[in-house]
């Protein structure tokens, strides 16, 4: 009898738990919404992979859905030729990596001086900060692009470097926030402690704050680079066509296959050759790739730094 006892207890204990644990059924319901959120997100990445191994026939094939009857590695071959590839990916990682490192370190300087001196009009400042911040990018660019144009900017990346320096980069004011909030937190003992030791601020800055502060680098560098990298709008209007971009070259991408790989004659071996899905896919892909490569190899740092950081993914 007590053999029975206590197997149902334990029994009960393995199916609901106890004492705050989850048992199965409540991990069972865990696991499944959690399945079921993520299907929701990767669902337009997994049928993006699928159709891009597609070719024309199975595209028009009701009855193919998710894998292909033939896999058609010249759809990503196709691709690469029309997006140029390399050269555009050399672009992208010089507008991605230059701009990013400029606007970390300079918002990085910006948000201890919010954080650590007095000043007079600081509130000011901070109220500028902010609502600079709510403004939308596209409402600032006309008079930007106007000085740009004056100070002969332009058709370079010194229209996206010289603005980071000086903390006005894309959407730059979120990094000095999440800079000034990180930097106002360390104590001031510490501070104190070193300038009695006889370090200077730049001593106090490089040896104390930015030791302290790398969940705040982390996810301000992740973020910048993922914004200029994924830019189209600004970036076609600085760089007047002398940088073409991934996410640039793929804006133009029907036009440019269009030229590449001409349409004869009406026919199936025609209807091959012209543009379809699959190609676009997998220029789709191609262009999102490096993002994906980043995020696999710094997602623990990331998720780690967003959580510290006190904000929301986009």
């Amino acid at each position: 009898m007590e053999n029975t006892f206590k197997k149902k207890k334990t029994f009960k204990k393995f199916l609901l738990g106890e004492r705050g644990e989850s048992g199965f059924v409540g991990k069972f319901f865990i696991y499944l919404l959690l399945i079921g959120i993520s299907f929701i997100f990767m669902y337009p990445i997994l049928k993006m992979i699928s159709k891009s191994f597609m070719g024309l026939e199975d595209l028009m094939d009701p009855t193919v859905i998710w894998i292909p009857t033939r896999f058609v590695f010249g759809n990503y071959q196709k691709a690469s030729e029309v997006l140029n590839f390399w050269k555009s990916l050399g672009d992208s990682l010089k507008v991605g990596i230059l701009p990013t490192l400029c606007a970390v370190i300079s918002s990085s300087l910006i948000g201890y001086g919010f954080a650590h001196f007095e000043f007079p009009g600081k509130k000011i400042w901070m109220a500028l900060l902010v609502g600079i911040f709510l403004l939308p990018t596209m409402l600032m660019s006309i008079p930007t692009y106007v000085i740009f144009q004056k100070f002969h900017m332009l058709g370079s990346l010194k229209a996206y470097i010289y603005p980071a320096l000086t903390g006005f980069g894309l959407r730059q004011s979120v990094f000095i926030l999440i800079f000034y909030q990180f930097f106002k937190v360390i104590p001031h003992e510490l501070s104190e402690s070193a300038e009695i030791d006889g370090a200077s601020e730049v001593g106090i800055f490089v040896r104390i704050a930015i030791p302290m502060s790398v969940p705040a680098f982390i996810i301000c560098i992740l973020y910048s680079f993922v914004w200029y990298w994924n830019e189209t709008v600004l970036a076609t209007t600085y760089f007047q066509g002398n940088i073409t971009t991934l996410q640039m070259a793929l804006s133009s991408f029907e036009h440019m296959y269009s030229q590449l790989f001409p349409s004869g004659s009406i026919g199936i071996g025609s209807a091959a050759e012209s543009f379809n899905q699959g190609v676009l896919f997998a220029g789709t892909m191609l262009t999102i790739l490096p993002l994906l490569l980043l995020y696999a190899f710094t997602q623990k740092w990331f998720v780690e730094s967003a959580d510290r950081s006190g904000i929301a993914g986009e």
